[in-house]
Parts: C-alpha cells; sequence; structure tokens
C-alpha cells in the first residue's frame, strides 16, 4: 500500500521527536550583509556545529539506534566522508562494530575522523559503484547491514529533521520560511526538506555542483540519469546517481535545482567564515552559493519580504584547503587537484 506524503513526513518528526537529546539543535544564523546581496532574508541552519561535523549525524544515529534495537551487532557504510563519521559515531555510541568504505581520494581529515570514531576504514576507487560494491561483499561477509548514505528511509527522515528545525524556529521567530535551500549529493538531504516542508507551501530547492548534476538532470529526463562527476572544491556533492528513494520523493515535490560552480562555491564559503566567523566545508557553503543563484536568476527572486531557509551540511574540511579558498580562486584550487 503507498503511503501518503503526510504519513512519510509523519517519519521526519517521529525521527525529531527520538532525537531530541541525542544530536545538537544547531542554531540558525543571521547576516545583514548576506539579507542584502540575496535580497531577502535568509536564515541558515549550521548544521556544521552538528555533532560529527555534519547533519549526516541525524540520519545515521536514527537508523544505527533502530538497528541496534533490532538486535544487529555491526553495521557497515559508505560515502565520500560524512556519512561514514557519522555512522563510526553512532554505532560506538551503540556498541556496534562499524565498517565504513571510502573513496582512495578521500579527504584525510574525514578517514581520520572516521578511524577515530572506530571504525575500520576500507578505501575503495574513487567512484560511488565501486564503493557500494565493497560495502556490499562486506555486508554478505560480515553479516551487517549496509545504512546506506541517502537509499535509506531511516536515513532521510533523520536528515529532514535538521529541515524541520528550521521551519519551526523560523516560524517562532515570526519569520516563516517562503523556500528552502539544501544542497545535493545523492538525495537524502533534499528529500529530508521535502517531506519536513510537505503541506506547508514552502519552497524546496536543490543545489548541485556543475557538472555533478543528476538530480537535474533526471528531474528533466523523467528518470534517473547517472553523471561521471565532474571535479569540484565540493567533495561531499559528486555521487555518479541521486538515490532511488530520493529520487522517488522529490520528482513531485521540489521545486527546482540550481547549478552552481566552484567560485561561487568559494565566494559562499568566505561569506560564511567572515559574516559567522564558523566553518562549513565547500559542501555545506553550495547551499548559501545556491541561494544567492536564486536570488538573482530571472523569475526567481526571492524579494525583500521573503524568508529563505538554507542548510549549511557541514563543515569537515582540510585545513590546507580551508587556506587556498581563503587566498585563492577555487577553480584554481580544483585545478590544482585538493579537492577534485
Amino acid at each position: 500500500m503507498t503511503r501518503t506524503v503526510g504519513q512519510v513526513r509523519a517519519d521526519v518528526e517521529q525521527a525529531s521527536r527520538w532525537l531530541a537529546g541525542r544530536v545538537v539543535r544547531t542554531p540558525v544564523l543571521r547576516s545583514p550583509v548576506i539579507d542584502e546581496l540575496a535580497g531577502a532574508r535568509v536564515l541558515l541552519k549550521a548544521e556544521n556545529l552538528q555533532n560529527g561535523g555534519s547533519y549526516k549525524m541525524r540520519g545515521a544515529l536514527r537508523a544505527v539506534g533502530r538497528l541496534a534495537a533490532a538486535g544487529h551487532t555491526g553495521v557497515i557504510a559508505q560515502s565520500t566522508g560524512n556519512h561514514a563519521i557519522a555512522v563510526a559515531l553512532a554505532a560506538r555510541e551503540h556498541g556496534l562494530a562499524a565498517t565504513v568504505v571510502l573513496p582512495v581520494d578521500a579527504a584525510p581529515t574525514k578517514i581520520d575522523r572516521a578511524r577515530a570514531a572506530g571504525a575500520r576504514v576500507v578505501l575503495a576507487g574513487t567512484d560511488v559503484e565501486e564503493r557500494a560494491a565493497t560495502a556490499s561483499g562486506l555486508s554478505d561477509e560480515s553479516g551487517h547491514p549496509v545504512v546506506d548514505a541517502y537509499d535509506h528511509p531511516d536515513v532521510i527522515a533523520g536528515q529532514g529533521t535538521a529541515s524541520l528545525e528550521l521551519i519551526e524556529e523560523a516560524e517562532r521567530a515570526g519569520t516563516p520560511l517562503d523556500a528552502l535551500v539544501v544542497p545535493v549529493g545523492g538525495g537524502g538531504g533534499v528529500a529530508g526538506a521535502c517531506l519536513a516542508a510537505a503541506g506547508t507551501g514552502i519552497e524546496v530547492y536543490g543545489v548541485e555542483p556543475v557538472g555533478c548534476d543528476s538530480l537535474a538532470r533526471s528531474l528533466a529526463a523523467g528518470e534517473r540519469v547517472p553523471v561521471a562527476p565532474a571535479r569540484t572544491i565540493a567533495d561531499g556533492l559528486r555521487p555518479s546517481c541521486v538515490g532511488e528513494l530520493p529520487f522517488a520523493i522529490v520528482r513531485d515535490a521540489l521545486r527546482g535545482v540550481v547549478r552552481v560552480d566552484d567560485d561561487e562555491i568559494g565566494a559562499a564559503f568566505r561569506l560564511i567564515l567572515m559574516e559567522f566567523k564558523v566553518l562549513a566545508e565547500p559542501s555545506g557553503a553550495a547551499g548559501l552559493a545556491g541561494a544567492l543563484r536564486l536570488s538573482g536568476d530571472a523569475g526567481l527572486g526571492f524579494g525583500r519580504q521573503r524568508t529563505v531557509g538554507v542548510v549549511l551540511t557541514g563543515g569537515n574540511v582540510e585545513a590546507s584547503l580551508v587556506a587556498r579558498l581563503v587566498v585563492q580562486r577555487p577553480s584554481t584550487v580544483a585545478a590544482e587537484g585538493v579537492a577534485a
């Protein structure tokens, strides 16, 4: 039996209640400078300050917690970094063994953080298909389930709680959201945002790096379309194809997808750093880059009386990349292969 959007939105609300006290209720940030640039009120949900350094902790903790309650003794995960870190931390919290599969070119900071959380780290290839195949094989050998980074209902519901909190906090402040902007990798976060916003009238937009736009192409084609991910400083937004479950959720709920280049992402990174004195990774800063791009696009200008929510999805970034982004154009950074 097909579940209604309202029923699935209830999963996000239930996950939010379960996660209360288990994750950080991260602050909402606002800057007059950014408001002026966007021509709208912009509220940024600082998930870069979340446990584990990203909003991935929400979905991982929800999924791993339910697996632990079902009697599982270990979990497997694959990702470019943040989901792996989150699953490792969640597994440690619940006393489960964790094995995480990362690409061979993963950021050293993310590898180190996964190991520090107690996970066994396996490096495999450079694309999601290689990592997924390795994770599946490890699952077959150990009997431990795979906690998928985006094709998992508990992960999507957990990720959606960040957007739900932003919606609730904007309402309490008397500035309810008109739009919500979320970076897109495999699509779990933006799918969760669509569920959190269901029935509210809030327009949800996804943001993808140029050349890593599987979701945009999939929406245009009406079916999932894989891409060969381009080089980008936003290393967390490079899956070759949007997830099956996220695509099923967003295909009729998403207002649109905006593509941003590395220079736009770098400019947003510097804005966040200088305006709020907090550190977001380029993948997290992509949401603000998308909101600023949308504000200037013909027919999509938000308007000064509108309120736009942006989820800053993570803050796990290499110190060397931070230094280069502060002093160099991002296109130069990517050309040098810092975070390709």
